[in-house]
């Protein structure tokens, strides 16, 4: 899921940058960072929210493919409230917070 929305992130910013200074080209810089944060694990919970915010901006600005915006954004919350995954460079910093469901004693 990293993989997938990273990639989509970074190839929507390259998509948008047409080569001028503007207010986009600032936001499509901070897509391609957060979506080369989340390809690699690093940070995933603020380059996951971060990505939920740009794609959000996404749906809004792009009035021909608001769903893929939306899409973006739903991936990146995701990716922020469930973590890395074992795979990534937050768990090799960190550690990999593994969350063990027993069952109860009767």
């Amino acid at each position: 899921m990293r993989l997938v929305g990273g990639t989509v992130l970074v190839a929507r910013a390259i998509d948008t940058v047409d080569g001028r200074p503007s207010p986009a080209l600032a936001a499509a810089a901070l897509a391609i960072a957060a979506g080369l944060f989340l390809i690699a694990g690093l940070w995933t919970p603020i380059a996951g929210s971060l990505a939920a915010a740009i794609g959000i901006w996404f749906a809004c600005t792009h009035a021909d493919e608001p769903l893929a915006g939306v899409l973006l954004a739903t991936i990146g919350a995701a990716l922020a409230l469930v973590g890395p995954g074992a795979w990534s460079v937050d768990a090799r910093l960190f550690g990999w917070k593994r969350i063990d469901v027993r069952d109860r004693a009767r």
